[in-house]
């Protein structure tokens, strides 16, 4: 996908546009200009990933920057210091909304321009791909009358899609919704929305308090920074209001960790904490090109310590004119976990670790499904693949300190490092593209459908119904005489067409 300009010839303006717009046909997140000293390095983001897109030689690099800062409403003679702007107008009939970030840095200056999609949150939380467990959390602890609910997550893993598709949910007339953010990314129609600007004073902590005197039902604050947010949000919880948040952990038991850091008195972060949502992205393989594979031997222990299954075949990415090396799109990998009053007792008594641990993950029916049992499962069904779960998620400390034979049968069978020489020792496999109409010889239970992106999608036309995954998902029983291609993706959702759907129709 690499572009070569007539730089020479073609207006400046017209560069800009088709290198945003281009980026937009991509799905990507983010444009790079990076400045070298003998010219500039454009790289678009792509489900996660920087890949090359153009360069541009040093006579327009000055050119190129001063553009994209025009657009933005940037002060164009500043070069020393960082700026922020924005870019709301229609380019090459895409309506976009940016947000662009300048640095400084030796070569010159370096843009980030962040393309911003919500069209994931206005397709509400049916479509983020929950499974139908985790979907029916989320509608458990969203109904609550107060109390604080935490989506966590590393920087650009969707946290933000998540928070306003459950304020979508909550926006109903009878309810009193205002916001605090910073920036306000998206503009909802009936949420009172502020924007800080700490310049002036008017933080996140000062724009709280006001809140609360506003009469408000549901409290949206975009990020808890500091402790002193924290409390804030703990203790509008616990006067009657919603308050929903982001913040920047791992999973539930970071996250419970984190905020008692912060100094937050421990009755009340018991009191008050409603559920947790943590989740992670990871690509989708790309459902032209995926094919079958036997698991190896680290994978079989895995999925049978995990899943509770043998499950000897999973798919993994060929690559196709489709797709990005195999892979097409991301999904987002969850943990939704509910506070029920034992884990209320425990925090508030300080219970140790490992006890706290044992609460929120060995609990059977009441515990929280960990990220590596929700990816495994998406793993089984197709929509990932389990080098992607390995990326993203660290094994060892999902399994926990209570599964030291686990931990020691990996150790001793097949290590981590090792998969990589298993995979290298099989036989080469072709790459083979898609073909019109070939029969497998094997016929997974996996559901072989669509894979939407769970990062960009462009129109409403692309929003489904309901996509909600299965919980429990049969691995292909069959075994592998060949590589089996599969046939081509019919135009269907890949997820469920409703939520009670029965497991045996995949």
């Amino acid at each position: 996908m690499f572009k070569q300009f007539d730089y020479n010839n073609r207006p400046i303006v017209e560069i800009v546009n088709e290198m945003i717009s281009d980026a937009v046909k991509h799905d990507a997140s983010d444009i790079h200009l990076d400045p070298y000293p003998d010219n500039l390095h454009i790289r678009i983001r792509i489900d996660g990933e920087l890949v090359d897109y153009a360069i541009a030689p040093d006579s327009v690099k000055k050119n190129l920057i001063t553009r994209v800062k025009i657009m933005a409403g940037m002060n164009i003679t500043e070069t020393r210091l960082p700026q922020d702007g924005a870019i709301k107008q229609n380019i090459n009939g895409y309506d976009l909304d940016l947000r662009v970030s300048s640095l400084p840095i030796l070569d010159g200056e370096k843009v980030v321009i962040r393309i911003l999609d919500y069209s994931m949150s206005t397709a509400g939380l049916e479509n983020l791909g929950f499974t139908q467990e985790n979907f029916n959390k989320i509608d458990k602890i969203i109904k609550s009358p107060h109390g604080i609910i935490l989506v966590a997550g590393a920087t650009g893993s969707g946290k933000s899609t998540t928070v306003y598709a459950m304020l979508q949910k909550l926006n109903t007339p009878n309810r009193n919704v205002i916001t605090v953010e910073d920036p306000v990314e998206m503009k909802i129609e009936g949420v009172n929305q502020v924007q800080t600007m700490s310049e002036i004073g008017l933080t996140f902590s000062t724009t709280l308090r006001s809140i609360l005197r506003q009469d408000p039902d549901v409290i949206m604050i975009g990020e808890i920074r500091d402790d002193e947010t924290a409390r804030i949000a703990v203790r509008a919880s616990i006067t009657g209001h919603l308050v929903l948040s982001t913040i920047h952990t791992n999973n539930s038991l970071n996250t419970i960790e984190r905020l008692t850091d912060m100094e937050v008195e421990r009755y009340l972060l018991g009191a008050a904490l409603t559920g947790i949502v943590s989740q992670r992205l990871c690509k989708s393989l790309c459902p032209h090109c995926r094919r079958l594979r036997p698991t190896t031997d680290y994978e079989k222990i895995i999925f049978k310590e995990v899943l509770k299954q043998d499950v000897p075949q999973i798919y993994e990415p060929v690559g196709c004119d489709q797709c990005i090396q195999g892979y097409k799109g991301r999904i987002a990998i969850h943990e939704v976990l509910v506070i029920d009053q034992e884990i209320r007792d425990g925090i508030i008594n300080n219970v140790s670790k490992d006890e706290l641990r044992h609460l929120v993950y060995n609990r059977p029916e009441l515990s929280a499904s960990t990220l590596l049992n929700d990816g495994l499962k998406k793993v089984l069904a197709g929509y990932t693949s389990f080098e992607e779960i390995l990326r993203i998620i660290d094994i060892d400390e999902d399994l926990g300190d209570e599964d030291e034979e686990i931990k020691s049968a990996l150790i001793g069978n097949v290590k981590k490092e090792e998969m990589e020489e298993l995979h290298k020792n099989e036989p080469e496999q072709v790459k083979v593209q898609p073909v019109q109409s070939v029969t497998p010889q094997v016929q997974p239970q996996a559901v072989n459908q669509t894979v939407p992106s769970a990062s960009v999608m462009r129109s409403q036309e692309d929003i489904v119904e309901v996509k909600t995954i299965p919980d429990v998902i049969q691995a292909p029983q069959s075994t592998v005489t060949q590589t089996p291609v599969q046939k081509p993706i019919q135009s269907q959702n890949y997820f469920a067409s409703n939520l009670n759907f029965d497991v045996d129709t995949l």
